[in-house]
């Protein structure tokens, strides 16, 4: 197992991942989703989410590739109390594009997309814990520079779950590699450069 993942558990194991130097790759199992009742009026907690438990504030990160070819394929970072207490953030493919996608669900779940130009790298992904507040961002790879994505609640709690999620809603078999995966300290609460 790579090194950082050794620790990590599964919420609902795909039937195929392996770690490599630095990276996972999974392929997803047959529809599988987050999502609580909002516009759709399902439940569905049954995505692919491989996390450690973590105290306090902190910021993780991952590279996010994937081969997006139906609709809602996805793939990225989660953040989780419970099953009704989650935030998603990663590459979601909607309306034949890849876009940056956030899912925030406090009992039922919410939905919002930013179009981005995804390189052929993949596209890295960052996630903060600041107290109540949990900022979302993406590296734009044209100029360097974190973009903000959204600002979002999600309830205190002394320790929350973090890691790598990936769903295909329609299909299985969506492949995903997932690399340099770290959590660190909290970056500043500066918003603004």
């Amino acid at each position: 197992m790579t090194p950082g993942m050794a620790d990590m558990a599964w919420l609902n194991p795909p039937p195929h991942h392996t770690f490599g130097n630095g990276t996972l790759i999974v392929r997803t199992a047959q529809e599988t989703d987050f999502w609580r009742e909002t516009f759709y009026g399902f439940w569905r907690d049954n995505g692919h989410f491989l996390y450690r438990s973590v105290e306090g504030d902190f910021t993780a990160e991952v590279t996010v590739k994937g081969d997006y070819k139906v609709l809602y394929d996805q793939a990225g970072l989660m953040l989780r109390l419970a099953e009704t207490h989650w935030i998603k953030a990663g590459i979601e493919y909607t309306d034949g594009l890849a876009y940056f996608s956030v899912v925030v669900t406090n009992d039922t779940s919410d939905w919002s997309l930013v179009s981005i130009a995804a390189g052929k790298d993949g596209v890295r992904i960052r996630l903060t814990r600041h107290a109540e507040a949990i900022r979302v961002q993406y590296l734009d790879a044209a100029d360097g520079h974190w973009k903000p994505v959204r600002l979002a609640y999600l309830p205190i709690s002394k320790t929350v779950d973090i890691g790598m999620m990936c769903c295909s809603p329609q299909r299985e078999g969506f492949e995903v590699t997932f690399s340099d995966f770290t959590i660190g300290p909290a970056i500043s609460r500066d918003l603004h450069d």
